[in-house]
């Protein structure tokens, strides 16, 4: 079976060279979006941009065309836009179809500017030399927990790190996660308060030891936020457990200490509860026969869930690489499973045709039912004992307009507590569910648009991400809420870096290269600092199909991110070009520092 797919200007071109002939074919994808046939077939079904396309017969060996595009204004601008997943449902088979090349092509390398500062990212707070270097070094006398995590880390890594010589540990009083350390001619001191001081200490000299010999001198070092993350969407894409662990170590490589794990959306919820074991099993695969399609699929049907067991295996790993996860649950729009499973969770005389930007109609929860509650409280409350981290994300993003304003109980629930508007229900909804959130001994987060709505919006000390930019952020801080800033046109790394159309990612936000990364101020109004509490980046895995796609996204950039997050003053750009190609991470998530020719 031929088939091959392009774009040319705002269409998709696929072209079908049968090997027997076709009756009563029907060609499945997914794309970034919502897709509608223009000639060569007829619409059969849709779900977002899961599409269905009805095809006439075709003769065997007799190549057939089918053109399509995006609908809703968007436009393709890279291979990611193509068909994900396609295949031919007929007579009863399932017939896979080759899948356009995915995933970002390694760039070429470039000469980098000279560095002669510590060959760190990020960079370290103070550094001052004495001129003089140790004798070679094969490895550090291990002592204490946070540098026996460090020893771990690097054997997962195969990078060199225990050995013989001294390394002394002595408290001293420093911020939290700060640490001074001493590189003499014949021993390390390390001086912290914490845990995490020390693992950083450990970091830095696990990353100068892969250049061979230390530079002696004194390091005084400590982060600019306590809050230095980095998102994983797992609901589009299952990812294994091995590739969550190893972006774990990459975080902790960088000093990253906060995992947003982004488990459940419209597409899936991925961690298994005890009390609703249906919301997990039955949205864990999709595709073929399954209760959701095969949106954003690379194959037929694919998942996975995640058990109690590997959940608290990761939170345990990202507690020894000093990362505290924070789930999110994601409401109380961007649930399709959920009202897809629990249909009760919806007015039934509710006809409004509303849709999500991703194409999705009755993906909201309504708050006038009984059984929304049941359901939130219920995963929550299990969530809640699941995760340690004192917070738990709710989502809160991207309601589609005009939400509930045909439910009549909806309505009911309105009129009853003096709401107006769409906003003014999602912003007494999330509030009550905070409230809730906050009795599970959780401090509530969400996305910034639960600051919205007459009621001022989610209240409970909640924690704000603001993503659309950087301004209902500061909005969001002046109005009392603490902030964590998560800008996309900075530190969405599902962007595509380039606007070239052989690149890959998603661009309605912006193109993010590296500099990106880091031209921006996290805090431009100093009397807002006591409120941001950090920088965090984002990875949306809509067009990732395998694992391995991930890394060529994240990195280089997520080096740009960590600096953010990390030092005090902008990094500069020459310091981050030269460092980019020091941290490498392959296609079966093996982390490498080091100088590359």
């Amino acid at each position: 079976m031929d088939y091959t797919c392009h774009i040319d200007a705002d269409l998709l071109i696929c072209t079908l060279t049968p090997d027997r002939t076709l009756t009563g074919a029907v060609l499945c994808f997914s794309g970034m979006a919502p897709l509608a046939p223009v000639d060569g077939g007829t619409l059969q079904y849709a779900l977002g941009s899961y599409t269905e396309i009805a095809l006439p017969d075709v003769p065997a060996n007799r190549p057939h065309v089918v053109r399509f595009r995006y609908t809703g204004g968007y436009t393709p601008t890279n291979r990611a836009w193509m068909p994900l997943g396609p295949y031919l449902r007929h007579q009863g088979d399932i017939i896979p179809l080759p899948p356009a090349p995915a995933g970002r092509h390694p760039p070429k390398r470039e000469t980098r500017p000279p560095f002669d500062g510590l060959p760190l990212v990020p960079q370290p707070t103070r550094w001052t030399p004495t001129g003089a270097r140790t004798a070679d070094v094969d490895g550090f006398a291990i002592t204490g927990d946070a540098l026996i995590a460090v020893a771990e880390l690097a054997t997962r890594q195969d990078m060199r790190f225990e050995g013989a010589f001294p390394v002394i540990l002595i408290t001293e009083d420093l911020p939290p996660d700060a640490y001074r350390l001493v590189i003499s001619e014949d021993s390390v001191t390390i001086a912290a308060v914490s845990y995490g001081g020390q693992f950083y200490a450990g970091i830095t000299l696990l990353t100068l030891l892969q250049y061979g010999c230390l530079p002696c001198g004194e390091i005084h070092d400590q982060p600019r936020f306590g809050w230095r993350g980095q998102h994983l969407d797992t609901a589009r894409h299952y990812y294994d457990p091995a590739c969550i662990t190893a972006l774990l170590d990459l975080m902790a490589l960088l000093k990253l200490n906060r995992f947003h794990w982004h488990f459940a959306d419209d597409e899936a919820f991925r961690i298994e509860l005890d009390a609703l074991p249906e919301l997990a099993q039955k949205t864990a695969l999709r595709g073929e026969g399954q209760v959701l399609p095969a949106l954003f699929a690379g194959s037929p049907c694919e998942g996975g869930v995640y058990s109690k067991q590997t959940v608290r295996a990761i939170i345990d790993h990202a507690a020894s690489m000093n990362i505290e996860v924070l789930p999110e649950i994601e409401t109380p729009a961007h649930a399709l499973a959920l009202t897809t499973l629990y249909p009760e969770t919806r007015d039934p005389e509710d006809n409004g045709l509303e849709a999500s930007v991703q194409g999705y109609q009755r993906n909201a929860l309504n708050p006038a039912m009984t059984k929304t509650w049941d359901i939130l409280e219920t995963i929550i409350s299990e969530i809640s004992d699941l995760f340690p981290f004192d917070c738990l994300h709710l989502g809160c993003d991207e309601l589609p307009q005009d939400t509930w304003m045909s439910s009549p109980r909806a309505r009911a629930l309105m009129a009853e507590h003096g709401l107006a508007t769409t906003q003014d229900l999602q912003g007494w909804t999330i509030a009550k569910l905070a409230a809730f959130t906050a009795t599970k001994c959780k401090r509530p987060a969400a996305w910034e648009e639960a600051a919205q709505g007459s009621n001022g919006g989610i209240g409970n000390n909640a924690i704000l991400f603001s993503w659309t930019g950087q301004g209902p952020g500061l909005d969001a801080a002046r109005a009392g809420h603490d902030v964590v800033m998560t800008p996309a046109q900075h530190v969405y790394l599902d962007m595509a870096h380039t606007d070239d159309p052989d690149d890959w990612g998603a661009s309605w936000a912006a193109f993010v290269d590296l500099p990106d990364t880091i031209a921006w101020d996290p805090v431009p109004d100093p009397a807002l600092s006591d409120r941001i509490l950090g920088v965090q980046g984002a990875f949306w895995s809509e067009f990732t199909t395998a694992d391995s796609q991930i890394w060529p996204m994240l990195m280089p950039r997520m080096l740009g991110i960590a600096m953010m997050a990390w030092q005090f003053q902008r990094p500069e750009l020459n310091v981050l070009y030269a460092l980019s190609d020091r941290y490498r991470v392959d296609n079966e998530s093996h982390i490498t520092i080091g100088v590359f020719t």
